[in-house]
């Protein structure tokens, strides 16, 4: 495939009113400057389709929906039969003019069972009095539109055929907002935005995985570790769940604290705590979780790519890729994080400023979270010495281990 070494793949999630994550869109972005190799509409089109289809979407998304952009040479095209009618939902773009023969193939591909979601609704139009029929969604571009708009907007299109979707919803008040005007799903990063909480503090049974996590962190002595697990019954209660999965592959029933800390090993631990901390109260379907391991996955990927054999970095990547959003899971400021635990000043650096190597590669992956192509994701790239598919292995490998992970790992929420 001509395009496959250009791309990165932007996952962006789409949530129920719930707030439990029920799909991905999918938004595949071109890491070079450059902008010779997309001139060709229908062959990068073609390319995206057979790109994702190739790597599997269960791969890609996991449990949840895959949302597709399709323009007019996608959707007309025989790639479109490379998606799996059960993961995906076809999202036609605003550039699509709703000509009888692509009404005609809306109906046909209908018929074999695709899905269909209309991008960037901002208001009446030809194709959407042409089109609105026959979707199963109405994304609702949100940005830039008044209240009052928005509002005579949605009103217009409520149907109980359709669901609708409110796109870049970024804050907290836009999403009630959306709620209140009946909005079904929504898509954009307000659930990730911090909300701090004057006085709040870290619930004791969090404080208590940070201080476990603060006793790997100084390479504690095993009895240590061990008494600090057994203080918690839910956390006790977790790690014997834990060892006795098929994940772990343990050969035989595990049936105390000490026995799994071998069987599990200081660095799987870790990582298992880390991700702990986000369960509360939610299982993997947590938008928050499901960010964070993402970020913490793909930066170590990236930094295994970076320093070869360096296993120590890598693990720091995934730290300060799952700690980035600890300020807003807590509701307390991240200074006041990192107060309380024992991390290095290169970390600190990462976490507030976004400076160092660590920063740099955080500042990367929020950019790809983003789709946000262009020069300065481009310059990142370059100073750190990684190329776009390297990239994209790391990321795509990321999403197959947090799947994995979550298939293979039953977790009882800490409340």
């Amino acid at each position: 495939m001509p395009y496959a070494n250009h791309f990165f793949l932007a996952r962006q999630p789409i949530l129920n009113r719930s707030q439990r994550l029920v799909a991905y869109e999918l938004l595949y972005r071109n890491a070079d400057t450059g902008d010779a190799d997309f001139t060709d509409g229908t062959a990068a089109t073609a390319s995206v389709i057979a790109h994702a289809s190739e790597l599997g979407m269960q791969h890609v998304v996991g449990e949840q929906l895959a949302y597709v952009n399709v323009d007019t040479a996608g959707l007309m095209s025989d790639f479109i039969h490379f998606l799996p009618i059960d993961k995906v939902i076809l999202e036609v773009l605003e550039t699509v003019e709703a000509t009888p023969e692509v009404v005609a193939r809306v109906v046909e591909l209908k018929q074999a069972g695709y899905r269909f979601a209309l991008d960037d609704v901002v208001g009446a139009s030809d194709s959407l009095t042409k089109l609105q029929p026959l979707m199963d969604v109405i994304k609702i571009d949100i940005r830039g539109m008044g209240r009052d708009a928005l509002g005579e907007l949605t009103r217009s299109l409520k149907n109980p055929r359709q669901k609708l979707l409110a796109e870049k919803v970024e804050t907290h008040e836009e999403f009630r907002h959306c709620m209140d005007l009946g909005f079904e799903y929504f898509q954009g990063y307000y659930f990730a935005r911090p909300v701090i909480l004057s006085g709040k503090k870290i619930a004791p049974s969090q404080m208590a995985i940070m201080q476990l996590l603060d006793l790997l962190a100084s390479d504690a002595d095993q009895r240590d570790i061990e008494r600090g697990i057994k203080l918690d019954p839910l956390i006790t209660l977790n790690l014997l769940r834990l060892v006795n999965t098929p994940a772990v592959g343990a050969r035989f029933r595990i049936n105390s604290v000490g026995h799994a800390l071998v069987v599990l090993g200081r660095r799987q631990l870790q990582r298992w705590l880390q991700i702990l901390l986000y369960v509360k109260g939610h299982q993997y379907d947590s938008p928050l979780l499901q960010l964070a391991t993402t970020r913490g996955k793909t930066m170590e990927n990236v930094l295994e790519h970076l320093r070869p054999g360096e296993r120590v970095g890598a693990d720091i990547g995934f730290t300060v890729g799952i700690m980035s959003l600890m300020d807003t899971l807590f509701s307390v400021a991240m200074p006041e994080i990192l107060d309380s635990v024992n991390v290095l000043d290169d970390v600190r650096a990462a976490l507030l400023h976004r400076t160092g190597n660590y920063g740099d590669v955080l500042k990367l992956i929020e950019l790809v979270e983003q789709a946000q192509e262009g020069p300065e994701l481009t310059g990142l790239l370059h100073s750190l010495g990684l190329t776009s598919s390297t990239l994209y292995a790391s990321q795509v490998a990321a999403y197959e281990w947090i799947n994995d992970y979550a298939s293979g790992v039953s977790i009882t929420p800490i409340r």
